[in-house]
């Protein structure tokens, strides 16, 4: 691709019309986030069984992001974004009239579940046209701007919006819209990436050499002890930023019925808060990925993400029970998780420098983990909850940012950029 075509001398101009699309098809994703947990609750069924959805939900999409790297690879990323975009409209549908519809648990589980395969086989197969497209060394940064565009559709469109459509149509009214900017967001991202080109020696080989590429996204766990280690970290990463949009309505505006009194907040007031987390996250995403590929990736994630984060776990709990309903002192815990879980960026950088000739196999195991960040979450509330509550939810997710944190001395990966300073130094 001629320089002619670079954007700021490293992204491809047509992939700036994929971040567009991530940004909307995450909107409408994420419409639900900070809400489907009460309006579940609010149907009769308890938090475990609210908590349960969004399990099952994270196991689906944990096993859809497993493979989604070496499957856009072996399909292409456009044909395996087309699949995804498919999968989450249809389950959607059953999901809105068979689950919700008809107050059905076993067909929220279901239906719910199924839409899991959605999104990661979407957006982690734009992932895939990023890392072939850009060089070496600007993965950090680019994945930098992925995720903010992440973050600039499940937080500032996906968090404000729904504040907003809740009051005029209705939860069941806004979960409907969501349909609308995922086809949207979906469709746009299919014909803007339509040329966009990948090495497609691995879509070339025989469907048993296919096969054999595909398990190493199970292999390569056990072979490579780097990769395994940092996909645990990977794991750890937004496990409180999926825990609290699940945990924190209940914990603020309370449930009675389950004997959770609340601070007085209102929904209204818990989106914008939640909302204002994911805002900041759309420049910590790009700030701490360009600071990664110049203070080392590693370093950044132990002392930024893993060390700072546990203040901001801990914050969610302790700063509403001593200063109650109070708005703008509910921001500060959204504002230090929106700077801490963003310095993890680098991951996807560490997880390719460690398999050059295995990319796709190691960003599917990176998407595992990313996914089932949210199936650990939800897994924790629902064991610890009842017997701790969420006190004892907030230390278990500070107890897995201390792992993590120990976890990145033990990793060795050789930086780009980096390197070359050590070499001309």
């Amino acid at each position: 691709m001629s320089s002619k075509k670079l954007l700021f001398g490293f992204m491809p101009v047509p992939l700036i019309w994929g971040y567009i699309a991530i940004a909307i098809f995450m909107a409408g994703d994420g419409f639900e986030v900070a809400f489907l947990s009460k309006y579940i609750t609010n149907l009769g069924f308890s938090p475990e069984q609210a908590s349960n959805v969004f399990t099952v939900y994270g196991l689906t999409a944990a096993l859809a992001a497993w493979g989604s790297g070496v499957i856009a690879e072996i399909m292409k990323p456009q044909r395996s974004m087309l699949l995804g975009l498919m999968i989450w409209i249809v389950m959607h549908i059953l999901f809105m009239t068979l689950g919700l519809g008809l107050g059905n648990y076993w067909f929220m589980l279901l239906f719910y579940g199924i839409r899991g395969f959605g999104y990661p086989l979407f957006i982690y197969s734009f992932i895939v046209l990023i890392i072939h497209n850009v060089p070496e060394n600007k993965i950090s940064t680019t994945m930098g701007w992925f995720w903010a565009a992440y973050s600039v559709g499940l937080g500032t469109i996906g968090g404000w919006l729904p504040s907003e459509t809740n009051v005029l149509i209705g939860m069941d009214g806004t979960l409907w819209l969501s349909l609308a900017w995922v086809a949207f967001g979906g469709f746009l991202g299919l014909f803007a990436l339509r040329h966009v080109k990948i090495d497609e020696a691995k879509a070339r080989l025989p469907f048993k050499e296919k096969l054999a590429e595909l398990s190493l996204t199970v292999t390569m766990l056990y072979k490579n002890k780097y990769i395994f280690m940092t996909g645990l970290i990977r794991v750890i990463n937004t496990v409180p930023l999926f825990g609290v949009a699940i945990f924190m309505p209940l914990y603020l505006e309370g449930d009675p019925n389950h004997n959770l009194p609340g601070f007085g907040f209102s929904n209204a007031e818990w989106q914008q808060i939640w909302a204002v987390f994911l805002t900041i996250t759309i420049f910590t995403n790009v700030f701490w990925g360009i600071m990664g590929d110049y203070i080392g990736w590693l370093r950044q994630v132990r002392w930024v993400g893993c060390f700072c984060g546990i203040i901001s776990c801990l914050s969610f709990y302790y700063i509403p029970l001593y200063f109650g309903h109070n708005y703008w002192m509910a921001m500060v815990p959204a504002l230090l998780l929106g700077i801490t879980v963003a310095a993890f960026v680098p991951l996807t950088a560490v997880c390719t420098t460690l398999e050059p000739n295995h990319q796709g196999a190691a960003i599917s195991i990176y998407n595992l983990a990313a996914s089932l960040s949210q199936c650990v979450a939800a897994a924790v509330i629902s064991i610890v909850i009842r017997p701790l509550g969420i006190e004892g939810i907030v230390w278990v997710y500070s107890g897995l940012y201390v792992f993590a944190g120990i976890l990145t001395y033990f990793i060795k990966v050789n930086q780009p950029k980096m390197q070359r300073k050590l070499k001309t130094a």
